[in-house]
């Protein structure tokens, strides 16, 4: 493939991903996601702001960059799976693959389109936030912190989210292989509660994964120098997150394209329309 060809498809994939995300936002169902999800992330805290959190820190200060960064790795895993299944099964992929440079479009819109809808997911739990609680950003530096910590994590975790949509039989099996798996990981990484009230083995275990580092990072962001006392070697680790989410996001440029790829040569016309019968079904 020339260097024309792969430009030119980056270009249509961005436009793509552009044009996916304006009739995301324009979508009422879409801003009623965004609000239930900050409905309850709201809700969570101020229900629970007079809990006791062990520290000098109020509880939506202290528990609010750990939900961010557990929504973060929700949506850039369980969002990408879901349309990249639904899209195998739907025609989209083929059709894709049938066009030189197809493949780099895709994935190129399907990243850009998945990045951006986080922004409006983060402003909508952020902005009730501010104006509800006090104390929620320490030091004005943290929001560069939050920026280079959002933009790894997207990085590191989108492409689990396109790999898993790539594996599995069916949309309707995301939930069983992705969301179940990610809830799993969001229990035992810090999001709800101290990672180290929970045995040595489950600690190693949750700090292979990127969730953690995301959730570090946010709280690295938003919390004091002195809240880093609390965490697993008493300071905020920060090469290390960049090390972590970085390396994860080099596998994940070096496996998903492959992934695709393998995937899209097995799809055949037969199979797209064979899911389709069976999701009718479904629905039925």
């Amino acid at each position: 493939m020339s260097g024309a060809t792969v430009g030119h498809a980056v270009r249509l994939g961005l436009r793509r991903g552009w044009t996916e995300f304006v009739q995301s936002v324009r979508s009422s169902q879409d801003q009623w996601f965004y609000l239930f999800t900050a409905a309850l992330v709201v809700g969570y805290l101020w229900i629970r702001r007079d809990a006791d959190t062990g520290t000098d820190l109020p509880f939506a200060a202290f528990a609010l960059p750990s939900l961010l960064g557990g929504l973060i790795a929700f949506g850039v895993v369980i969002g990408p799976a879901y349309q990249l299944a639904m899209e195998r099964e739907d025609g989209t992929l083929l059709r894709h693959r049938a066009i030189p440079g197809g493949i780099v479009g895709y994935v190129t819109g399907c990243l850009l389109v998945n990045t951006l809808s986080v922004l409006p997911q983060l402003l909508a739990v952020l902005v009730p936030s501010f104006l509800l609680f006090d104390g929620l950003m320490a030091e004005p530096s943290g929001w560069l912190t939050v920026a280079w910590v959002v933009l790894l994590s997207l990085l590191a975790m989108m492409p689990i989210g396109m790999v898993i949509g790539s594996l599995v039989p069916g949309v309707q099996k995301v939930g069983m292989w992705g969301m179940l798996p990610i809830m799993a990981l969001a229990g035992i990484s810090g999001i709800f509660y101290p990672i180290q009230q929970l045995w040595g083995w489950v600690q190693v275990v949750a700090q292979v994964f990127p969730m953690y580092w995301a959730g570090l990072g946010m709280r690295s962001a938003f919390l004091p120098d002195g809240a880093a006392a609390a965490e697993i070697g008493g300071s905020w680790r920060t090469w290390e997150t960049v090390a972590v989410l970085g390396g994860w996001a080099v596998v994940g440029v070096l496996v998903t394209p492959v992934v695709l790829r393998r995937m899209s040569r097995r799809q055949t016309g037969s199979e797209v329309a064979a899911a389709r019968e069976a999701t009718m079904q479904w629905v039925k």
